[in-house]
């Protein structure tokens, strides 16, 4: 087996254990409403910063303003409820079409 394969068995296993503890330990373990309270705030403000990062950056850089419209165009319809085709279609064309008409 060469390294490749070694790492990713490892990370398969620590996978496959993170997700066991949650059932192994449920009941077992009390967590405090505040610390509950603090994952969840975390994980909408990580997932806040990912969406920020990969809307307006590119290589180290500003990605321009049709890439960060393209993203406001599909969070717009998937405010309204839109399929999800629908979005990723939406964001796509707002993008193209700007960049068609160059907006970079």
């Amino acid at each position: 087996m060469n390294a490749t394969v070694v790492v990713i068995l490892a990370l398969a296993a620590g996978t496959y254990a993170f997700r066991l503890v949650g059932p192994v330990l449920h009941g077992r373990v009390a967590v405090p409403a505040r610390v509950q309270e603090l994952a969840s705030a975390g994980a909408v403000v990580l997932l806040a910063a990912l969406l920020a990062t990969g809307a307006l950056t590119e290589s180290g850089g500003f990605a321009g303003w049709a890439r960060p419209a393209g993203v406001l165009a599909g969070a717009v319809l998937a405010w309204r409820r839109a399929s999800f085709a629908v979005v990723v279609l939406g964001a796509v064309v707002t993008t193209a079409l700007l960049r068609l008409a160059g907006v970079a």
